[in-house]
């Protein structure tokens, strides 16, 4: 790490052939998630639906049409997971005293790898105040609620509240790399995924994208010289912190990004820089450009479905770029909206206390969030929709064949990345683009249209194939 100021610091530093990129130290990055009421805001109101799968299992599994989709509530009772595999959550924290994770949060373990800041570099509200002693939040609190969906998709535990994991007898260790604010520093994503290396995860999920570039080009003609060295960085540091954690038995799982864009054909980034607010500009991109980590070597990159297995809208593609899909919500998949077409998972009370999601006596106040209350002991899940809730699916499916088939190693079991990876294609379903293969969206009387490539075993849409928990739980090495 090298330390200066002023404007030609970057230039001076990045002018010395050792150096590969100069990012600042500052956040970077934006967890891709979209909150199931943006619809419900375009149309005044969810309607509420009342009528839900009458299922076994938790008292919430009647809502999980996506544990269905991948066979996971069947396959809990042969093989939820063991607690000797260890799942990290990349994100915005975890609360780990949430009824619904508590059991399966590994306190211990966890690190918060990120200071909050209360205000940006203009003065203009960020995180917010401070809660903690020094910014530095305890590694069990999540004020954003975004690394708390994710984790209770991976592993809520069979414990009679609430709702079921797809790995629900793994340990879930929070190593938190995401501000309050929802967005990254590179140096906190470094150094969780060095973390996890070393101390024997088996699995991260990785629900964002670093920013403040959407596509880092290493040389585009339209940036800076300062802002071509802020993309290389990312692009080489991630991939270093990404080797380093596969080659110690990481496998790595991503969202691949909720742009609506064929990542294998980009044309036109407007919303680069992200950060700080106003510093975007409009300039011409192409497939050397790229979405980290989504695109980075050795990470398997998820898409979204709605319930009825369609590509997600508002889900990237892309032949190159898509590894696998799973569920991760679709309001508009259907007539109408609702928000049940997303994915329930946890969600912390004092995040929806915040967001005016429940009232003063705790009532949720839309069909957005659920309230559980099974055995006397109450807690809340709420709908989110996103390749960040499509990603945490396919870690729990990881999570299982670490499960079955890992042997002793560092941290509990170990299984090599590319075995996982080889298992996940093998048990996925296979689904062919769909006919015709240029696929028209219908939203609110007007039209998108997305084009599909590939062959049923690897195409943009759906890559090898939808994850499959109960395959998984079945297949023979």
């Amino acid at each position: 790490m090298a330390a200066g100021s002023g404007s030609g610091f970057e230039e001076a530093v990045g002018a010395d052939p050792a150096i590969a990129g100069v990012s600042p130290d500052r956040r970077i990055g934006y967890a891709t998630s979209r909150p199931a009421t943006e619809a419900a805001a375009r149309r005044a109101a969810f309607p509420d639906e009342k009528a839900f799968t009458k299922t076994k299992g938790e008292p919430l599994a009647g809502r999980q049409w996506d544990m269905r989709m991948i066979g996971a509530d069947r396959a809990h009772a042969k093989a939820p997971g063991t607690r000797q595999v260890l799942v990290g959550v990349i994100d915005t924290g975890v609360d780990g005293k949430h009824p619904d994770i508590a059991p399966n949060f590994n306190r211990e373990l966890s690190r918060n790898f990120v200071t909050d800041k209360p205000k940006d570099e203009y003065g203009e509200t960020l995180d917010g105040p401070c809660e903690a002693s020094g910014c530095k939040d305890a590694v069990d609190v999540d004020d954003d609620g975004h690394g708390t969906h994710v984790a209770s998709t991976i592993a809520s535990p069979l414990n009679g509240l609430g709702i079921a994991g797809v790995a629900p007898g793994v340990q879930i260790v929070n190593l938190r790399a995401g501000q309050d604010s929802g967005f990254f520093f590179l140096k906190p994503s470094l150094d969780a995924l060095t973390y996890a290396g070393d101390i024997g995860v088996d699995v991260v999920n990785m629900s964002y994208f670093v920013d403040p570039w959407l596509f880092n080009c290493a040389n585009n003609k339209s940036d800076t010289r300062k802002q071509q060295l802020e993309q290389q960085a990312i692009i080489t540091g991630m991939q270093r912190a990404l080797d380093y954690a596969r080659q110690r038995g990481v496998t790595l799982v991503s969202a691949l990004g909720n742009g609506s864009t064929d990542l294998g054909h980009p044309q036109v980034d407007k919303q680069s820089p992200g950060y700080p607010k106003g510093d975007e500009k409009e300039r011409q991109v192409d497939n050397s450009c790229i979405n980290v980590p989504a695109e980075s070597n050795g990470v398997i990159s998820v898409s979204a479905l709605g319930p009825s297995g369609r590509k997600a809208v508002y889900s990237d593609y892309g032949n190159e770029q898509t590894d696998l899909s799973a569920p991760g919500g679709d309001v508009l998949d259907g007539q109408g909206t609702q928000a049940t077409r997303s994915i329930l998972a946890a969600a912390p009370e004092h995040v929806l206390r915040a967001a005016g999601r429940i009232d003063a006596k705790g009532e949720p106040k839309g069909a957005d969030v659920v309230k559980d209350c099974t055995g006397g002991t109450c807690s809340y899940y709420q709908y989110l929709e996103g390749t960040s809730m499509a990603s945490p699916h396919a870690a729990g499916v990881a999570a299982i064949i670490v499960s079955r088939f890992g042997k002793p190693g560092k941290g509990g079991l170990d299984l090599a990345p590319a075995t996982v990876e080889q298992l996940l294609y093998k048990t996925a379903t296979q689904r062919a683009c769909p006919t015709p293969r240029q696929y028209v969206y219908k939203i609110f009387g007007q039209t998108e249209t997305h084009a599909c490539e590939g062959a049923p075993s690897d195409n943009g849409f759906y890559g090898h194939g939808i994850v499959d928990a109960w395959k998984a739980a079945t297949v023979e090495p």
